[in-house]
Protein backbone atom coordinates (compact mmCIF):
# COMPACT_ATOMS: atom_id res chain seq x y z
CA UNK A 1 0.00 0.00 0.00
CA UNK A 2 1.10 3.50 -0.58
CA UNK A 3 0.07 6.42 1.71
CA UNK A 4 0.09 9.85 0.67
CA UNK A 5 -0.45 12.37 3.38
CA UNK A 6 -0.97 16.20 3.45
CA UNK A 7 -2.13 19.21 5.27
CA UNK A 8 -3.54 22.63 4.15
CA UNK A 9 -5.99 24.29 6.56
CA UNK A 10 -7.31 27.44 8.29
CA UNK A 11 -10.90 28.96 9.02
CA UNK A 12 -12.37 31.79 6.87
CA UNK A 13 -13.85 34.54 9.40
CA UNK A 14 -15.45 36.42 6.16
CA UNK A 15 -15.86 39.83 8.53
CA UNK A 16 -12.45 39.91 9.70
CA UNK A 17 -10.70 42.63 8.49
CA UNK A 18 -7.16 40.63 8.42
CA UNK A 19 -6.22 38.84 4.80
CA UNK A 20 -4.99 34.92 5.49
CA UNK A 21 -1.82 35.26 3.02
CA UNK A 22 1.81 34.11 2.53
CA UNK A 23 2.92 35.69 5.80
CA UNK A 24 0.05 34.66 7.58
CA UNK A 25 0.76 30.66 6.97
CA UNK A 26 4.73 31.73 7.26
CA UNK A 27 4.14 32.64 10.75
CA UNK A 28 1.83 29.60 11.50
CA UNK A 29 3.69 26.26 9.91
CA UNK A 30 4.63 25.58 6.17
CA UNK A 31 7.01 22.21 5.80
CA UNK A 32 7.33 20.98 1.85
CA UNK A 33 7.40 17.77 2.60
CA UNK A 34 9.30 17.45 5.65
CA UNK A 35 6.53 17.97 8.56
CA UNK A 36 7.40 15.09 10.48
CA UNK A 37 10.54 15.88 10.71
CA UNK A 38 10.29 18.45 12.69
CA UNK A 39 9.07 18.99 16.12
CA UNK A 40 5.42 17.51 16.30
CA UNK A 41 2.88 20.03 17.12
CA UNK A 42 -1.12 20.89 16.57
CA UNK A 43 -1.46 21.42 13.48
CA UNK A 44 1.16 18.64 12.35
CA UNK A 45 0.26 15.92 14.96
CA UNK A 46 -2.20 13.70 13.00
CA UNK A 47 0.92 13.37 10.09
CA UNK A 48 2.99 12.06 12.41
CA UNK A 49 0.00 9.45 13.77
CA UNK A 50 -0.26 8.84 10.39
CA UNK A 51 3.43 7.74 8.73
CA UNK A 52 4.06 5.90 11.91
CA UNK A 53 0.71 3.79 11.41
CA UNK A 54 1.80 2.79 7.88
CA UNK A 55 5.37 2.54 8.59
CA UNK A 56 4.37 -0.06 11.22
CA UNK A 57 2.70 -1.77 8.51
CA UNK A 58 5.19 -1.54 5.89
CA UNK A 59 3.60 0.76 3.59
CA UNK A 60 5.52 2.98 1.60
CA UNK A 61 4.22 7.30 2.59
CA UNK A 62 4.70 9.92 0.52
CA UNK A 63 4.52 13.10 2.32
CA UNK A 64 3.51 16.56 0.58
CA UNK A 65 2.58 19.97 1.87
CA UNK A 66 1.98 20.87 5.56
CA UNK A 67 0.41 24.26 5.70
CA UNK A 68 -1.38 26.04 8.49
CA UNK A 69 -2.77 29.29 9.12
CA UNK A 70 -4.45 31.01 12.25
CA UNK A 71 -8.11 32.16 11.49
CA UNK A 72 -8.63 35.67 9.52
CA UNK A 73 -10.50 36.57 6.53
CA UNK A 74 -10.66 35.71 3.35
CA UNK A 75 -7.32 33.18 1.76
CA UNK A 76 -5.35 35.01 -0.93
CA UNK A 77 -6.53 33.21 -4.31
CA UNK A 78 -3.04 32.72 -5.50
CA UNK A 79 -1.42 31.49 -1.94
CA UNK A 80 -4.06 28.86 -1.79
CA UNK A 81 -4.28 27.84 -5.89
CA UNK A 82 -0.10 27.80 -5.43
CA UNK A 83 -0.33 25.18 -2.39
CA UNK A 84 -3.47 23.68 -3.61
CA UNK A 85 -1.25 22.83 -7.03
CA UNK A 86 2.01 21.52 -5.00
CA UNK A 87 -0.05 19.35 -3.38
CA UNK A 88 -1.76 17.55 -6.50
CA UNK A 89 2.11 17.75 -8.33
CA UNK A 90 3.33 15.79 -5.17
CA UNK A 91 0.60 13.22 -5.78
CA UNK A 92 1.24 13.08 -9.65
CA UNK A 93 5.06 12.41 -9.14
CA UNK A 94 4.10 9.60 -6.64
CA UNK A 95 2.39 8.06 -9.43
CA UNK A 96 -0.83 8.56 -7.52
CA UNK A 97 -1.72 6.24 -3.89
CA UNK A 98 -4.14 3.54 -2.64
CA UNK A 99 -4.68 5.97 0.28
CA UNK A 100 -4.98 9.66 0.69
CA UNK A 101 -5.27 11.47 4.81
CA UNK A 102 -5.56 15.02 5.05
CA UNK A 103 -5.23 17.39 7.56
CA UNK A 104 -7.79 20.11 6.64
CA UNK A 105 -10.16 22.61 8.69
CA UNK A 106 -13.59 22.25 6.35
CA UNK A 107 -14.06 26.28 6.56
CA UNK A 108 -11.51 27.41 4.19
CA UNK A 109 -12.78 30.26 1.81
CA UNK A 110 -10.84 31.55 -0.48
CA UNK A 111 -10.92 34.37 -2.98
CA UNK A 112 -12.47 32.57 -5.48
CA UNK A 113 -13.17 29.57 -4.04
CA UNK A 114 -16.58 29.25 -1.36
CA UNK A 115 -14.90 25.38 -0.61
CA UNK A 116 -10.91 25.15 -0.28
CA UNK A 117 -11.16 21.80 1.04
CA UNK A 118 -13.96 20.03 -1.53
CA UNK A 119 -11.45 21.74 -4.42
CA UNK A 120 -8.40 20.28 -3.32
CA UNK A 121 -10.19 16.62 -2.54
CA UNK A 122 -11.42 17.05 -5.86
CA UNK A 123 -8.35 17.82 -8.04
CA UNK A 124 -6.83 15.04 -6.10
CA UNK A 125 -9.60 12.61 -6.97
CA UNK A 126 -8.51 13.35 -10.69
CA UNK A 127 -5.07 11.88 -10.27
CA UNK A 128 -6.08 8.93 -7.72
CA UNK A 129 -9.56 7.86 -8.64
CA UNK A 130 -9.82 4.48 -7.13
CA UNK A 131 -8.17 5.92 -3.73
CA UNK A 132 -9.43 5.87 -0.47
CA UNK A 133 -9.24 9.57 0.26
CA UNK A 134 -9.95 10.66 3.89
CA UNK A 135 -10.00 14.38 5.27
CA UNK A 136 -9.90 15.31 8.89
CA UNK A 137 -11.99 17.98 9.94
CA UNK A 138 -12.21 20.65 12.57
CA UNK A 139 -16.09 20.39 13.82
CA UNK A 140 -16.28 24.07 12.87
CA UNK A 141 -16.29 23.15 9.27
CA UNK A 142 -18.45 23.05 6.18
CA UNK A 143 -19.80 19.85 4.72
CA UNK A 144 -20.27 20.49 1.03
CA UNK A 145 -21.81 18.25 -1.25
CA UNK A 146 -18.26 18.24 -2.93
CA UNK A 147 -16.57 17.13 -0.18
CA UNK A 148 -19.15 14.54 0.14
CA UNK A 149 -19.29 13.33 -3.23
CA UNK A 150 -15.30 13.40 -3.61
CA UNK A 151 -13.99 11.97 -0.24
CA UNK A 152 -14.22 8.52 0.42
CA UNK A 153 -14.18 9.21 4.78
CA UNK A 154 -14.77 12.98 6.60
CA UNK A 155 -14.09 12.44 10.37
CA UNK A 156 -14.55 15.59 12.75
CA UNK A 157 -12.76 15.93 16.08
CA UNK A 158 -15.39 15.49 18.77
CA UNK A 159 -14.80 17.70 21.37
CA UNK A 160 -14.82 21.46 21.85
CA UNK A 161 -11.97 22.47 22.71
CA UNK A 162 -10.79 20.49 20.47
CA UNK A 163 -8.53 17.82 22.86
CA UNK A 164 -9.03 15.07 20.28
CA UNK A 165 -6.86 15.27 17.35
CA UNK A 166 -4.44 12.48 18.16
CA UNK A 167 -7.67 10.12 18.71
CA UNK A 168 -9.53 11.22 15.94
CA UNK A 169 -6.44 10.99 13.47
CA UNK A 170 -5.89 7.14 14.59
CA UNK A 171 -9.81 6.92 13.95
CA UNK A 172 -9.73 8.11 10.20
CA UNK A 173 -6.29 5.78 9.89
CA UNK A 174 -8.07 2.85 10.77
CA UNK A 175 -10.93 3.40 8.68
CA UNK A 176 -9.15 4.16 5.92
CA UNK A 177 -7.06 1.13 6.47
CA UNK A 178 -10.20 -1.28 6.51
CA UNK A 179 -11.50 0.55 3.48
CA UNK A 180 -8.28 0.18 1.43
CA UNK A 181 -7.92 -3.28 2.39
CA UNK A 182 -11.49 -4.09 1.00
CA UNK A 183 -12.83 -5.09 4.82
CA UNK A 184 -15.56 -2.08 4.65
CA UNK A 185 -17.33 -0.34 2.24
CA UNK A 186 -17.90 3.69 3.49
CA UNK A 187 -20.37 5.76 2.35
CA UNK A 188 -21.42 8.59 4.01
CA UNK A 189 -24.71 10.92 4.75
CA UNK A 190 -25.65 14.13 6.39
CA UNK A 191 -28.17 15.90 7.68
CA UNK A 192 -28.98 19.81 8.14
CA UNK A 193 -29.49 20.63 11.95
CA UNK A 194 -31.07 23.83 11.19
CA UNK A 195 -28.71 25.58 13.68
CA UNK A 196 -26.23 27.90 14.42
CA UNK A 197 -24.64 28.39 17.95
CA UNK A 198 -21.42 27.76 20.00
CA UNK A 199 -21.63 24.18 21.41
CA UNK A 200 -18.83 23.06 23.89
CA UNK A 201 -18.65 19.82 25.02
CA UNK A 202 -16.83 19.37 28.24
CA UNK A 203 -20.28 19.64 30.10
CA UNK A 204 -23.48 19.36 30.32
CA UNK A 205 -25.72 18.00 27.14
CA UNK A 206 -23.19 18.09 25.11
CA UNK A 207 -21.12 15.79 26.98
CA UNK A 208 -23.37 12.93 27.09
CA UNK A 209 -23.98 13.90 22.93
CA UNK A 210 -20.85 13.43 22.49
CA UNK A 211 -20.48 10.36 24.68
CA UNK A 212 -23.54 8.54 23.13
CA UNK A 213 -22.16 9.32 19.96
CA UNK A 214 -18.99 7.54 20.92
CA UNK A 215 -20.87 4.70 21.75
CA UNK A 216 -22.62 4.01 18.68
CA UNK A 217 -19.44 3.83 16.37
CA UNK A 218 -18.07 0.63 15.43
CA UNK A 219 -21.89 -1.47 16.19
CA UNK A 220 -24.39 -2.34 13.72
CA UNK A 221 -22.65 -1.31 10.48
CA UNK A 222 -22.14 2.38 11.86
CA UNK A 223 -18.27 3.16 10.92
CA UNK A 224 -18.16 6.57 12.09
CA UNK A 225 -20.48 10.05 13.92
CA UNK A 226 -19.47 12.88 13.80
CA UNK A 227 -20.82 16.25 14.47
CA UNK A 228 -19.97 19.49 12.11
CA UNK A 229 -20.99 22.49 14.29
CA UNK A 230 -19.93 24.72 11.30
CA UNK A 231 -18.40 28.44 11.81
CA UNK A 232 -20.78 30.74 12.65
CA UNK A 233 -18.61 33.68 11.58
CA UNK A 234 -18.05 32.11 7.95
CA UNK A 235 -20.42 33.54 5.46
CA UNK A 236 -20.89 30.34 3.24
CA UNK A 237 -24.10 28.42 2.17
CA UNK A 238 -23.28 25.83 3.97
CA UNK A 239 -23.02 27.17 7.39
CA UNK A 240 -24.66 25.88 10.07
CA UNK A 241 -24.33 22.45 11.99
CA UNK A 242 -24.63 19.08 10.06
CA UNK A 243 -24.48 15.63 11.74
CA UNK A 244 -22.64 13.11 9.73
CA UNK A 245 -22.70 9.46 9.63
CA UNK A 246 -20.45 7.18 7.62
CA UNK A 247 -21.93 3.10 7.16
CA UNK A 248 -20.60 0.07 5.77
CA UNK A 249 -22.01 -0.17 2.32
CA UNK A 250 -25.83 1.28 3.30
CA UNK A 251 -26.40 4.49 2.10
CA UNK A 252 -30.16 4.58 3.61
CA UNK A 253 -28.61 3.66 7.25
CA UNK A 254 -26.36 6.22 6.79
CA UNK A 255 -28.94 8.72 5.81
CA UNK A 256 -31.35 7.49 8.45
CA UNK A 257 -28.37 7.69 11.72
CA UNK A 258 -27.80 11.23 10.30
CA UNK A 259 -31.11 12.20 10.49
CA UNK A 260 -31.77 10.66 14.13
CA UNK A 261 -28.29 12.17 15.34
CA UNK A 262 -29.22 15.61 13.54
CA UNK A 263 -32.72 15.84 14.87
CA UNK A 264 -31.36 14.73 18.48
CA UNK A 265 -29.15 18.34 18.58
CA UNK A 266 -32.01 19.74 17.23
CA UNK A 267 -34.19 18.31 20.54
CA UNK A 268 -31.95 20.10 22.70
CA UNK A 269 -31.15 23.40 21.11
CA UNK A 270 -32.76 25.26 24.06
CA UNK A 271 -30.53 23.61 26.55
CA UNK A 272 -27.55 24.67 24.58
CA UNK A 273 -28.19 28.14 25.12
CA UNK A 274 -25.41 29.91 27.47
CA UNK A 275 -25.76 32.94 29.45
CA UNK A 276 -23.30 35.42 28.28
CA UNK A 277 -23.61 38.84 29.89
CA UNK A 278 -22.24 41.90 28.76
CA UNK A 279 -19.09 43.50 30.06
CA UNK A 280 -20.67 45.46 32.62
CA UNK A 281 -23.05 43.04 34.61
CA UNK A 282 -19.93 40.24 33.94
CA UNK A 283 -17.59 42.42 36.00
CA UNK A 284 -20.21 42.92 38.71
CA UNK A 285 -20.60 38.85 39.22
CA UNK A 286 -16.70 38.65 39.02
CA UNK A 287 -16.31 41.41 41.70
CA UNK A 288 -19.02 39.92 43.98
CA UNK A 289 -17.26 36.01 43.61
CA UNK A 290 -15.16 35.84 47.35
CA UNK A 291 -12.61 34.43 45.79
CA UNK A 292 -10.57 34.34 43.10
CA UNK A 293 -9.06 33.42 40.40
CA UNK A 294 -12.52 34.33 38.43
CA UNK A 295 -11.62 33.53 34.76
CA UNK A 296 -13.19 36.43 32.64
CA UNK A 297 -13.31 35.23 28.71
CA UNK A 298 -13.12 37.81 26.23
CA UNK A 299 -15.10 35.43 23.94
CA UNK A 300 -15.55 37.92 20.70
CA UNK A 301 -11.47 38.46 20.40
CA UNK A 302 -10.89 35.15 19.58
CA UNK A 303 -7.59 34.66 17.07
CA UNK A 304 -8.85 30.95 16.90
CA UNK A 305 -11.79 32.82 15.19
CA UNK A 306 -10.37 35.33 12.67
CA UNK A 307 -10.66 38.05 15.34
CA UNK A 308 -7.52 40.42 16.37
CA UNK A 309 -6.74 39.35 19.51
CA UNK A 310 -5.79 42.92 20.14
CA UNK A 311 -9.15 44.90 21.23
CA UNK A 312 -9.47 46.41 25.00
CA UNK A 313 -12.48 47.00 25.38
CA UNK A 314 -12.72 44.44 28.71
CA UNK A 315 -9.23 45.44 30.02
CA UNK A 316 -10.21 49.24 29.87
CA UNK A 317 -13.53 48.73 31.51
CA UNK A 318 -11.81 46.88 34.43
CA UNK A 319 -9.23 49.85 34.53
CA UNK A 320 -11.87 52.00 34.64
CA UNK A 321 -13.06 50.58 37.62
CA UNK A 322 -10.54 50.67 39.81
CA UNK A 323 -9.81 46.69 39.23
CA UNK A 324 -6.37 45.16 40.23
CA UNK A 325 -5.06 41.47 40.77
CA UNK A 326 -5.24 40.95 36.90
CA UNK A 327 -3.41 38.74 34.12
CA UNK A 328 -4.77 39.49 30.78
CA UNK A 329 -3.94 38.57 27.38
CA UNK A 330 -2.72 37.47 24.83
CA UNK A 331 -3.04 40.61 23.33
CA UNK A 332 -1.60 40.25 19.67
CA UNK A 333 0.81 43.86 19.28
CA UNK A 334 3.97 42.75 17.46
CA UNK A 335 5.35 46.32 17.19
CA UNK A 336 4.15 46.91 21.53
CA UNK A 337 6.35 42.96 21.83
CA UNK A 338 9.56 44.69 19.59
CA UNK A 339 9.38 48.31 21.69
CA UNK A 340 9.61 46.29 25.26
CA UNK A 341 11.88 43.87 23.76
CA UNK A 342 14.25 46.63 22.45
CA UNK A 343 13.87 48.79 25.82
CA UNK A 344 14.64 45.23 27.84
CA UNK A 345 13.64 44.17 30.91
CA UNK A 346 13.26 46.65 34.47
CA UNK A 347 12.48 49.11 32.26
CA UNK A 348 9.45 51.79 32.42
CA UNK A 349 8.13 53.14 29.75
CA UNK A 350 4.77 54.53 28.10
CA UNK A 351 3.78 52.40 25.68
CA UNK A 352 0.16 52.11 23.46
CA UNK A 353 -1.05 48.62 23.46
CA UNK A 354 -3.62 47.34 21.64
CA UNK A 355 -6.27 48.83 19.76
CA UNK A 356 -4.55 48.73 16.14
CA UNK A 357 -7.03 46.93 14.10
CA UNK A 358 -10.05 48.79 13.83
CA UNK A 359 -13.50 49.69 15.51
CA UNK A 360 -13.74 45.66 16.67
CA UNK A 361 -10.19 46.45 18.18
CA UNK A 362 -11.30 49.22 20.23
CA UNK A 363 -9.30 52.39 20.72
CA UNK A 364 -5.40 51.98 22.11
CA UNK A 365 -4.74 52.06 25.40
CA UNK A 366 -1.72 54.45 26.55
CA UNK A 367 -0.06 53.23 29.94
CA UNK A 368 2.71 53.37 31.69
CA UNK A 369 4.18 50.03 32.20
CA UNK A 370 7.24 48.61 33.64
CA UNK A 371 8.72 45.42 31.55
CA UNK A 372 8.43 42.68 33.90
CA UNK A 373 10.00 39.51 31.38
CA UNK A 374 10.93 38.81 27.75
CA UNK A 375 10.45 35.54 25.65
CA UNK A 376 11.35 33.86 22.86
CA UNK A 377 10.00 31.26 20.96
CA UNK A 378 7.42 29.91 23.67
CA UNK A 379 4.15 27.51 23.04
CA UNK A 380 1.81 26.82 25.15
CA UNK A 381 -0.62 23.45 25.59
CA UNK A 382 -3.61 22.74 23.03
CA UNK A 383 -4.74 19.08 24.57
CA UNK A 384 -1.59 16.87 23.98
CA UNK A 385 -0.08 18.93 21.89
CA UNK A 386 2.09 22.61 21.69
CA UNK A 387 0.83 25.47 20.20
CA UNK A 388 3.29 28.43 19.08
CA UNK A 389 3.12 32.36 21.06
CA UNK A 390 6.34 33.36 19.51
CA UNK A 391 8.33 36.39 21.11
CA UNK A 392 5.87 37.16 24.18
CA UNK A 393 6.47 40.12 27.02
CA UNK A 394 5.16 40.59 30.31
CA UNK A 395 4.51 44.17 31.40
CA UNK A 396 2.57 45.43 34.47
CA UNK A 397 0.67 48.30 35.11
CA UNK A 398 -0.74 49.19 38.38
CA UNK A 399 -1.23 45.37 39.55
CA UNK A 400 -2.40 44.29 36.52
CA UNK A 401 -0.63 42.07 33.94
CA UNK A 402 -0.74 42.13 30.97
CA UNK A 403 0.97 39.61 28.10
CA UNK A 404 1.93 40.44 25.02
CA UNK A 405 2.94 38.06 21.58
CA UNK A 406 3.75 38.53 18.15
CA UNK A 407 2.29 35.06 16.78
CA UNK A 408 -1.72 36.04 16.70
CA UNK A 409 -3.27 33.28 19.15
CA UNK A 410 -5.69 32.94 21.63
CA UNK A 411 -5.12 31.83 25.05
CA UNK A 412 -5.47 27.93 25.48
CA UNK A 413 -3.12 27.01 28.53
CA UNK A 414 -2.39 29.08 32.04
CA UNK A 415 1.11 28.35 30.19
CA UNK A 416 1.07 31.21 27.97
CA UNK A 417 1.55 33.16 31.53
CA UNK A 418 2.58 30.74 34.09
CA UNK A 419 6.23 30.41 31.42
CA UNK A 420 6.84 34.26 31.65
CA UNK A 421 6.74 34.11 35.46
CA UNK A 422 2.81 35.39 36.58
CA UNK A 423 1.79 33.20 39.13
CA UNK A 424 -1.79 32.92 38.19
CA UNK A 425 -2.74 31.79 41.76
CA UNK A 426 -2.23 34.65 42.52
CA UNK A 427 -4.67 37.26 40.87
CA UNK A 428 -8.22 37.46 41.02
CA UNK A 429 -8.49 38.03 37.58
CA UNK A 430 -7.61 35.97 34.81
CA UNK A 431 -8.30 37.30 31.22
CA UNK A 432 -8.28 34.66 28.59
CA UNK A 433 -8.47 35.93 24.82
CA UNK A 434 -10.36 32.82 23.67
CA UNK A 435 -14.00 31.61 23.42
CA UNK A 436 -14.26 28.03 24.46
CA UNK A 437 -10.95 26.42 23.74
CA UNK A 438 -9.47 27.90 27.48
CA UNK A 439 -11.73 25.78 29.31
CA UNK A 440 -9.93 22.50 28.90
CA UNK A 441 -6.29 24.34 30.35
CA UNK A 442 -8.31 27.17 32.72
CA UNK A 443 -11.52 25.57 34.23
CA UNK A 444 -9.12 23.36 36.61
CA UNK A 445 -7.47 26.40 37.93
CA UNK A 446 -11.10 28.67 38.58
CA UNK A 447 -12.81 29.28 40.89
CA UNK A 448 -15.04 30.70 38.75
CA UNK A 449 -15.15 31.15 34.87
CA UNK A 450 -17.39 33.99 33.46
CA UNK A 451 -17.63 34.10 28.87
CA UNK A 452 -18.12 37.14 28.58
CA UNK A 453 -20.25 38.92 25.37
CA UNK A 454 -17.71 41.81 24.34
CA UNK A 455 -17.86 43.65 21.50
CA UNK A 456 -15.36 42.71 18.60
CA UNK A 457 -14.77 40.46 15.28
CA UNK A 458 -16.91 37.26 16.46
CA UNK A 459 -19.85 38.55 18.97
CA UNK A 460 -21.82 35.89 20.09
CA UNK A 461 -25.32 36.91 18.44
CA UNK A 462 -26.15 33.94 16.53
CA UNK A 463 -29.27 35.27 15.39
CA UNK A 464 -28.18 38.59 13.92
CA UNK A 465 -24.87 37.42 11.98
CA UNK A 466 -24.74 39.39 8.51
CA UNK A 467 -25.02 36.25 6.23
CA UNK A 468 -25.16 37.13 2.66
CA UNK A 469 -24.86 33.74 1.62
CA UNK A 470 -26.96 31.80 4.06
CA UNK A 471 -31.17 32.39 4.09
CA UNK A 472 -32.34 33.08 7.98
CA UNK A 473 -33.78 29.35 8.14
CA UNK A 474 -32.03 28.29 10.89
CA UNK A 475 -32.64 28.57 14.85
CA UNK A 476 -32.18 31.30 16.31
CA UNK A 477 -33.03 32.97 13.63
CA UNK A 478 -36.20 31.31 13.54
CA UNK A 479 -38.05 29.28 16.21
CA UNK A 480 -38.97 26.80 13.93
CA UNK A 481 -37.27 26.36 10.93
CA UNK A 482 -38.05 22.47 9.69
CA UNK A 483 -41.90 23.94 10.05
Amino acid sequence: MKLFIAGLSTETNSFSPIPTGMASFVEGSIHHGDATQDVQHYWTGPMFIWRERAEELGWEVVESLSAHAQPSGLTVKSVYEGFRDEIVEDLKMAGGADVILLALHGAMIADGYDDCEGDLIAHLREVSPDAVIGGLLDPHCFLTDLMMEKATLLVAFKEYPHVDVPERAEDLFRLARDAAEGKTNPVMRDYDCKMILAMPTPSGPMRKYVDEMSEREGKDGILSLSLAHSFPWGDHPRVGARALAICDGDTNQAATVAQQLGQKLFDMRESLRIDMPDIERALDIAEAEPKGPIVLADVSDNAGGGAPSDATFLLRAMIERGMTSIATGLFYDPGAVRICQEAGEGATLDLRIGGKFGPMSGDPLDLTVTVKKCSSGLTQRFGKLPAPIGNAVWVEYNGIDIVLNDVRSQTFHPEAFEQLGIDLSQRRYVCVKSSNHYQAGFNPIAAKVIPVATPGAITPDYANIPYTRRARDYWPAVEEPFA
